[in-house]
């Protein structure tokens, strides 16, 4: 159960009525004089994340009205369990399904706190539970999402390799999971040439983390996740400004651990595989070099034309793993690019995918569960950017452009034509705090990938 959220409704609850600006003269029209006059005296309008606390006649507080865009917005009272009163609400009236669990996914997001090493004593206000909320959907989202928080939010001293290892391997066991980690020079044993290369410099040894879920006559879903737990861009090094938020070059593997546990906890039928290629890009006397040839699992090789480019470099050697399986349907996450961030800002992952079907499942679903996606094009034309005169690709391209589709279409390499994949190239941090969604790291596009997921293969 959810903190934040209470089973019973007690006397003393306070009911929570949200209202938008067109059914505020409405509601108002049916309600006492007095109560008229004091939302005129407040001068609440319903402006969209407004509130107006209503007296009662015993001098407590009567009722809260908040104005909201929808009442199916996710987001229209996430500021609630931080900025009422503390106690325990209700909403009055009751909404229908959607709404109501969106209202109750609202209200958890909202009540998020990274306190690993900064304790509050301010608590938060509590919503009971709205009669029509979907409990399960509502539970396995916030869950996850605060998992990815968690993961994003702790800096790289306390979230390595080994450390990301642990907590897929925590996620593993609390739904029975198969989960093996390879780890240093054992992944040069095992075919792991590229993951190898990139986390060799630090004494912190890179892995790749496996798990395993599910039936095995189940169709095959596989999820990848960049797991660079710290970049400071290796000996092409990133400036100071650049490498300040590098803890959160981890931000695809939360993304692919925190879809994971949605699966598991859904009981989807799919035979789920989570990779993880788990490093740290730093500097030291064996690390990889500007021109250097690096073998990959699928046997391409590749030039290094910049060691800040060691994303792709980690998730090749993964994707070819993936793809062996011939996966249903692949999916990889990834704090990949500038360049996506440059396209489509902060907010909005950008979406490549080799399969047009699944492209459209993700941006129905990403319009359905408000999660935003963009898709961007596979453009071929633009793999001339990536070619070497001594390798099968370079890991950098030779101009400044199109930096998104360059990395995707790297990735891409890696997939066969006919594996369904898709590459979300994430942000997975809120540079600044807005309702429900506080500033440090934050889960983009795992509801839809999950929806994407649910709808493809949960049967009935």
């Amino acid at each position: 159960m959810l903190a934040t959220l209470r089973a019973k409704e007690g006397a003393a609850t306070v009911p929570v009525t949200p209202l938008t600006k067109a059914d505020l003269a409405g509601w108002l029209s049916a309600q006492p004089a007095s109560t008229a006059a004091w939302v005129k005296a407040v001068n609440f309008t319903a402006e969209a994340g407004s509130t107006a606390l209503l007296p009662g006649d015993d001098g407590r507080l009567g009722r809260v009205l908040v104005g909201v865009p929808a009442y199916d917005d996710l987001w229209a009272l996430a500021g609630l369990p931080a900025s009422l009163p503390p106690g325990a609400y209700r909403l009055d009236p009751e909404p229908e399904r959607v709404a109501a669990t969106r209202a109750a996914l609202g209200w958890a997001l909202g009540s998020y706190r990274f306190d690993r090493y900064k304790k509050s004593d301010k608590g938060f206000a509590q919503l009971v539970w709205p009669e029509h909320a979907d409990h399960g959907a509502v539970e396995r989202t916030a869950t996850a999402t605060f998992l990815v928080r968690d993961l994003v939010n702790t800096p790289a001293a306390d979230m390595g390799p080994a450390e990301l290892a642990k907590a897929a391997q925590d996620l593993a066991g609390e739904f029975e999971a198969e989960c093996t980690v390879i780890t240093g020079d054992d992944l040069l044993k095992k075919n792991y040439p590229a993951i190898h290369a990139v986390g060799r410099a630090s004494p912190r040894e890179p892995r790749l983390i496996d798990i395993t879920w599910g039936r095995k006559t189940d169709p095959k879903v596989t999820l990848v996740g960049k797991g660079v737990c710290f970049d400071s861009g290796g000996l092409d090094i990133k400036p100071s400004s650049a490498m300040l938020m590098m803890k959160k070059d981890m931000g695809g593997a939360a993304h692919a651990l925190g879809v994971a546990r949605m699966v598991m906890m859904a009981g989807l039928p799919v035979r789920l595989r989570v990779l993880v290629p788990a490093v740290e890009n730093v500097i030291s006397g064996n690390a990889f070099k500007p021109m250097d040839v690096l073998k990959t699992r699928k046997g391409l090789s590749v030039e290094v034309g910049n060691t800040d480019a060691e994303g792709r470099l980690v998730l090749c050697d993964a994707l070819a793993e993936a793809d062996a399986e011939k996966p249903a349907m692949l999916v990889d996450f990834a704090t990949l690019t500038g360049a996506a961030r440059v396209a489509l800002g902060t907010d909005i992952p950008a979406l490549f995918a080799n399969d047009d079907a699944l492209a459209s499942d993700l941006l129905a679903a990403s319009e359905a569960e408000a999660d935003p996606l963009w898709r961007l094009p596979l453009w071929q034309p633009y793999r001339k950017g990536f070619e070497s005169k001594i390798a099968d690709l370079n890991n950098s391209a030779n101009h400044g452009f199109a930096g998104a589709i360059i990395g995707g279409l790297f990735l891409e390499s890696f997939v066969s034509k006919g594996t369904p994949w898709a590459h979300l190239d994430v942000y997975a941090w809120n540079g600044s705090a807005k309702p429900g969604r506080p500033d440090g790291g934050e889960a983009m596009g795992l509801r839809a990938v999950y929806a994407a997921i649910e709808k493809r293969f949960a049967k009935g």
